[in-house]
Formats: C-alpha cells, structure tokens, sequence
C-alpha cells in the first residue's frame, strides 16, 4: 500500500471516534448548526464577530450544506496588526465577506472525502470556495494542508467536527484570496 494511502486513512480516522469533539473548550454538537457551534469556542471568538460583522449569520445558520475551514483566534493573530480591526469596520464588509466566504466550500467534506479527492489528484484536491477561489488540499506527513491563492498554507488542527448544516475543519492560518 503506498504511504499517502495510509498517511491519507490515518487523517481520516482522526476525529471520528469524537462524537462532540471538544473545540476552544466546548463541544460541538452535530445537532446544532455551524453559527451555534461556533460562538461556544473559546477559540473562534474572533471568526464569530467577523461573521457577525460580515452579515454572514444567517447564511451559516441556513440549510447548507457547508465546509468551513474555520481559522482560530491564534490564526487571525497571525495577520498583521490592525488587519483585524480594519476588516471588522462597516466599510470594509465586502473584502471581509470575501475572505470569510473564501473559507467556505459548498457541500459536506469530511476528511474521507478530503482525503480521496487528493489521492485522486494525484497527491492535490482543488476545492472552489462559495467566494469563487480556490483552495488546494495535500497531505504534509499526517497533516491536511490547504494552499490559498497567494501561496500560504494552512493547517487543519481538528477535523470533521461536524454540524446539522455541515462540517467544520479548525485551521491555524487565515487563507487568503487573490
């Protein structure tokens, strides 16, 4: 068996034996949808208010489904200073819908379904975000590792945590559009 194979089944299997995993401190319930679960972590306080300031509430409450690759507080520190409070302003809405919505695929991709469509990229999966970019997901050791369109990479600390309107993947580094 080749090793992204087993690198790929090992990512997989991560968190499923998790039935409410913990995330910044609370459990996620797959009863309650991605909005409800998020404002519980301790760890997504920031992506909550960007949400919130974003006016994209309603839209992660809605039906979905949604993937949210869903960067913590430490990866929005991670920006240079003042980037933060400058997105959340009023007249800054339309390039922090960008990059929250540049965080978001259509559909419910578990790591399985990840972690098969880069086996069947041969070792990349391009995934087209709901803001219309593009994402690329490959394996680094036992690590899912997303690209954005500058180049950064992002980490997936917590996979498939998974919601009523989808799943969330906690990721360490906010992705950036073009």
């Amino acid at each position: 068996m080749p090793v992204f194979v087993v690198v790929a089944m090992a990512f997989s299997s991560h968190v499923y034996a998790q039935k409410n995993p913990m995330v910044g401190g609370a459990a996620m319930y797959a009863s309650k949808d991605i909005v409800d679960n998020a404002v519980n972590s301790k760890d997504h306080t920031t992506l909550v208010a960007a949400v919130k300031a974003a006016g994209l509430v309603k839209t992660l409450k809605g039906k979905g489904p949604f993937t949210v690759f869903a960067p913590t507080n430490e990866a929005f520190g991670k920006l240079p200073a003042g980037t933060v409070e400058t997105l959340v302003k009023p007249e800054s809405k339309a390039v922090l819908t960008k990059i929250l919505t540049y965080h978001v695929v259509a559909g419910k991709l578990d790591a399985k379904a990840i972690a098969k469509a880069i086996k069947a990229g041969n070792g990349k999966a391009e995934l087209t975000t709901v803001a219309g970019g593009k994402i690329w997901a490959s394996m680094e050791g036992e690590k899912l590792i997303l690209t954005d369109e500058k180049g950064g990479t992002s980490a997936v600390t917590i996979a498939n945590v998974m919601q009523k309107n989808g799943v969330i993947h906690v990721v360490d580094t906010v992705l950036m559009p073009n």
